[in-house]
């Protein structure tokens, strides 16, 4: 393991040699994390690396097999996050933990409520709140329910209320997937502020543009081992890469994704939607999806892309516009309808609307395969083996069966399972919302292969990502969103990261669909 020493000689956080087994199965070999005290340390790797075991063994999820742990000069050892909070280790997650129908002050205070002769001191609390959430330059009013706000307000507030425990160190998870960009930068400003403290932080992300912005050093991990420690400006984004995956550093240049070149041919088209509309974030859309074409959505964050997507599955109702499938008529009052006729749809948010994390891969695969593989309300379960052991095999699962929970499983591979959800359908499109979302490189790539192979295999393909490169790189034809309106379309040779962002920020009335499907 290459290494590079911290800021100074006595880290604040120590995890030496640290092993984690899971049914036997190794999930941290001798695995190492040192932090130094007023540090932003980067913690790196591929979906399954092991970064996620290591932070629940620090903050008392789990337990560790062996190994040794120091925290603020003494042996530390937390039985529940609640007693790694209480000694100073604070953890904001991707997925927001938070109490919807509880005000934003009640969300920050919640543990720590401030009383005066025994009653809560709202006056007080609700002043803290302003506080902390004025430190994002948000003024808002915090005797609101959190349900009241959008998903990028929430995450600041998750935020702001581990800020309010006042730790030594902050565990950040995927900190910035639910921001937009001047977000983003207020958050930057925060750690900084943090930083000057002399609170260090864990910054886990996939965003490797993010790390050079705020972290001092990085730690790489591959296969449950810690390959690589060293300051982030003595390692470039190849290497970085080249460390996560085990790879060579001119292998890893070659191409921005892993979609290429395809050999497929475009057929008819399977979808077609014309001037759709749902109230403001969906206004007049309209696009077409052909078999064996890989049709992508672009837009700002707000656009409207996936809340057209949920109107084609059924997810949402229509106000107005029509769709057909096949040339026969879509639409779909619920989901039901829409996997009926031959459409899947896989989430953008994989833990909430997708996997059913303490059911097992085979349960969580074969999920919308029940009616079909149930007889009298008895499972088939000879059928349902035979599907999922295929599917695990064509779109290389790695678990230990497909008994085991999929909660278990790696990003990467929950993304799998329920891609492979859907083409047990036999569906005749499938909408992927953000399929690489908070997923490692390796994993990326992956699904980006299985995304280019099924298209190649004649099934149409709607892609919403927010990842520009993979837009233009894996899209036949990409429609541009702009406040619940399709502002552009581009093809073949038109697609570029320069038309696609021009789009984005003003519309392009040359490349406009007006209102039609091609």
């Amino acid at each position: 393991m290459v290494s590079e020493a911290p800021q100074n000689n006595t880290p604040l956080l120590s995890m030496q040699n640290i092993n984690k087994a899971f049914a036997g199965i190794p999930a941290l070999s001798s695995a190492s994390l040192e932090v130094a005290a007023g540090e932003v340390h980067a913690l790196i790797g591929q979906n399954g690396a092991g970064k996620s075991t290591m932070i629940k063994i620090l903050t008392g999820y789990v337990s560790r097999d062996s190994g040794e742990i120091n925290f603020d000069g003494a042996a530390f050892e937390a039985r529940s996050p609640h007693d790694a909070q209480a000694k100073g280790i604070s953890t904001i997650y991707q997925e927001i933990n938070l109490v919807p129908f509880r005000s934003i002050t009640e969300n920050i205070c919640l543990g720590r409520e401030s009383r005066r002769y025994g009653f809560l001191n709202w006056n007080a609390m609700h002043e803290e709140a302003r506080g902390l959430m004025r430190r994002f330059n948000i003024n808002i009013d915090v005797r609101k329910p959190l349900y009241e706000f959008n998903t990028a307000t929430q995450q600041m507030v998750a935020i702001a209320r581990a800020i309010g425990f006042k730790a030594k160190l902050f565990i950040m998870d995927e900190p910035t997937s639910s921001l937009d960009e001047r977000e983003v930068n207020v958050l930057f400003d925060v750690i900084r502020q943090l930083k000057q403290s002399g609170i260090s932080v864990i910054f886990v992300s996939h965003k490797l543009d993010e790390l050079y912005q705020v972290c001092d050093r990085v730690t790489i991990m591959r296969d449950g081992r810690t390959v690589k420690v060293a300051n982030i400006k003595s390692i470039s984004k190849i290497e970085l890469v080249a460390s996560m995956l085990g790879r060579d550093v001119a292998q890893v240049a070659k191409s921005a994704t892993a979609f290429g070149n395809r050999k497929g041919k475009i057929g008819e088209t399977v979808l077609e939607a014309k001037s759709l509309s749902a109230g403001h974030m969906v206004q007049d859309v309209s696009f077409s999806v052909k078999s064996g074409e890989i049709v992508g959505f672009a837009g700002l964050l707000g656009a409207g892309r996936t809340e057209t997507a949920r109107l084609v599955f059924g997810a949402d109702a229509m106000r107005s516009g029509t769709m057909s499938l096949d040339g026969q008529p879509l639409a779909p009052r619920h989901p039901i309808d829409a996997i009926a006729q031959g459409v899947g749809f896989s989430s953008e948010d994989r833990k909430l609307e997708g996997i059913i994390p303490d059911m097992s891969v085979a349960e969580n695969l074969t999920l919308a395969l029940m009616p079909q593989i149930t007889k009298a309300g008895i499972v088939d379960e000879e059928k349902q083996r035979v599907i999922v052991e295929k599917f695990i095999a064509r779109l290389g699962v790695k678990c230990s069966g497909p008994e085991q929970r999929i909660r278990e499983l790696s990003g990467g591979n929950q993304q799998k399972v329920l891609l492979a959800r859907w083409l047990a359908m036999n569906p005749k499109l499938v909408i992927l919302d953000e399929p690489t979302r908070g997923i490692d490189v390796g994993a990326k790539a992956e699904i980006q292969s299985l995304i280019k192979e099924l298209a190649e295999q004649g099934l149409g393909v709607l892609m919403i990502s927010s990842e520009l490169e993979e837009v233009i790189e894996g899209s036949d034809r990409v429609f541009v969103l702009r406040e619940g309106r399709n502002v552009a379309e581009f093809a073949g040779k038109q697609i570029s990261e320069a038309a696609v962002m021009a789009a984005m920020a003003h519309g392009n009335e040359d490349h406009a669909t007006s209102g039609s499907a091609s």
